[in-house]
């Protein structure tokens, strides 16, 4: 196996961002490679403490020896981000000073040919678990969802214009022989879609292998479903950073910072609130933090990376 690498992107943007107090405790919820929490743990002190999580077991392998000179300092977990508020419970950990998610896939997940999430690797099976001690695979989507329910996740998780004839051909394939690898799904794909509308927007496949790759790990929901109890772990003045790729991730954390910025559920013309719930917090910037041209140059996957920061601070109804 190659070295696990993953560039982090916006590193210092992020971690600037995070640490409000060097002998806090902070979590990463997708350590990966251990980027973003090198940078973390050269800049706790004292009693300052990293919690890293993530399902990939090859990331917490390469994680653990990159943080192995902090030894105790850094305390690296296999576990989901979902399941944050059991790993903290376990170990005494209640409020936390930050939290961070890089929602990205690795440099080493998109390049290694038998984690199957590239459509570049023609003979790269059709895996795509972060975690793989789960069953379902990408080839199982395939083999076994109904045609509608294919339509469903390629039209909006990869928000393809041609779902619905992909999904039809991808029907018509696997009634003659098993769709096995990237380069079956690739042909089937490049079949659905006009020629003259491959020509132009990036390779064809590109959208649907990322809706595949949602629905395998079930991203959006895992992530819709975690970040208000994320908020709920942060100290007053956290933070919590999320670094994400595309458009859905990115309205999944702009809603729920929203959502936990305003509550209020009166209507517009009440003078006072009734309802009852309480801000949380507020968003540090109305827009999200992006990549230099620098590091855009130098690191092409950071180009559609954004940055949102939501800062814990409960208070009144505002109306």
């Amino acid at each position: 196996m190659k070295d696990f690498s993953h560039v982090p992107v916006m590193l210092y943007e992020t971690v600037d961002a995070l640490i409000t107090d060097t002998e806090g405790v902070y979590v990463d919820g997708t350590i990966g490679g251990g980027g973003h929490s090198e940078e973390i743990c050269r800049r706790l002190t004292g009693e300052g403490r990293l919690i890293g999580l993530d399902q990939d077991d090859d990331a917490i392998a390469a994680a653990r020896a990159r943080l192995s000179f902090f030894k105790e300092r850094a305390d690296i977990i296999r576990s989901s981000f979902a399941d944050m508020d059991e790993v903290l419970d376990e170990r005494g950990i209640g409020k936390v000073d930050g939290i961070m998610l890089d929602l990205g896939v690795s440099s080493f997940q998109l390049d290694e040919a038998a984690r199957g999430f590239s459509y570049m690797n023609e003979d790269a099976p059709l895996d795509m678990r972060m975690d793989r001690r789960q069953s379902l695979t990408a080839a199982d989507i395939l083999k076994s969802y109904s045609e509608q329910d294919l339509y469903r996740i390629i039209r909006d998780y990869g928000e393809e214009p041609f779902a619905k004839n992909i999904a039809k051909h991808i029907v018509r394939a696997r009634s003659e022989k098993p769709i096995e690898t990237a380069g079956d799904l690739n042909a089937i794909i490049r079949a659905a879609i006009p020629a003259k509308m491959r020509a132009s927007g990036g390779h064809p496949s590109k959208r649907t292998f990322q809706a595949l790759r949602i629905e395998v790990n079930r991203e959006l929901t895992i992530l819709a479903d975690s970040l208000d109890a994320m908020i709920d772990r942060l100290k007053e003045g956290g933070r919590l950073c999320v670094i994400t790729f595309h458009s859905l991730e990115d309205r999944t954390v702009k809603e729920a910072f929203r959502r936990n910025e305003n509550p209020c559920t009166c209507p517009p013309g009440f003078p006072v609130c009734v309802c009852g719930k309480v801000p949380k917090g507020k968003m540090m910037t109305r827009k999200p933090i992006l990549p230099g041209e620098d590091e855009i140059k130098s690191n092409s996957r950071s180009k559609s990376a954004k940055l949102r920061v939501f800062i814990k601070q409960t208070g009144e109804v505002k109306k």
